[in-house]
């Protein structure tokens, strides 16, 4: 299959990257932030010009989980972690998935190696990209992604992490009715269950590997 033809419209994917020798690219709350609003301002056909040229007045951050009219992909999920970014994503456009991710890629490399004043590629090679194929596989990724930061020890409860959807997901009543109804679980309530009562779920990684990372 071409790649062209892998990337369909309204196809979901889990996308993901590493930086390169799993360097800490996502170390402190300023640069991930800078991280999470370069992948939204980018999600916009329309936005043609570098994030890194924006004056302070012409773009306000708001969140990744609220859809755009003109946007590349809509988030079901994410998570960022100190070394690596996990998305969960559904292609708006036919085969401008690649565009999207590269732009972003590139933008936020740029920053941070000006930013640090450092040399070479910030990640280890392509994203990767699995594509979702059913409800059981999407609901198993969103889960994992929510609970990567309590699987590695960063926080005792996954809301506590900052950097992802999952906090947004469990408050904002409106996001799973309204925004976000490619996961069936409609009820905050029930997600928050669902994610929570599975916190050894990672351990068990082996038996759902083809699902998340093949």
């Amino acid at each position: 299959m071409k790649r062209k033809e892998f990337f369909v419209k309204n196809s979901i994917f889990h996308v993901f990257n590493r930086s390169i020798s799993n360097y800490k690219i996502f170390s402190s709350e300023t640069i991930t932030q800078r991280f999470i609003e370069v992948l939204d301002y980018y999600n916009n056909i329309e936005n043609k010009k570098k994030f890194s040229e924006l004056n302070d007045n012409e773009y306000s951050y708001k969140n990744l989980l609220y859809h755009q009219d003109k946007a590349y992909v809509k988030f079901i999920s994410y998570c960022i972690m100190p070394d690596h970014y996990h998305l969960l994503i559904k292609n708006n456009q036919n085969c401008l998935l690649s565009k999207y991710i590269a732009r972003v890629e590139n933008s936020y490399a740029k920053y941070f190696n000006l930013k640090f004043k450092r040399n070479g590629p910030l990640w280890s090679g392509r994203f990767k990209t699995v594509k979702i194929e059913n409800n059981k596989q999407l609901l198993h990724v969103s889960r994992y992604l929510h609970l990567n930061p309590t699987t590695s020890n960063l926080v005792q409860k996954p809301e506590n992490w900052y950097f992802s959807s999952y906090k947004d997901l469990i408050s904002n009543k409106k996001i799973l009715k309204g925004y976000i109804k490619e996961i069936s679980i409609s009820t905050s309530v029930s997600y928050k269950k669902f994610v929570e009562n599975n916190k050894d779920y990672q351990r068990k990684l082996k038996l759902i590997k083809k699902l998340l990372l093949e």
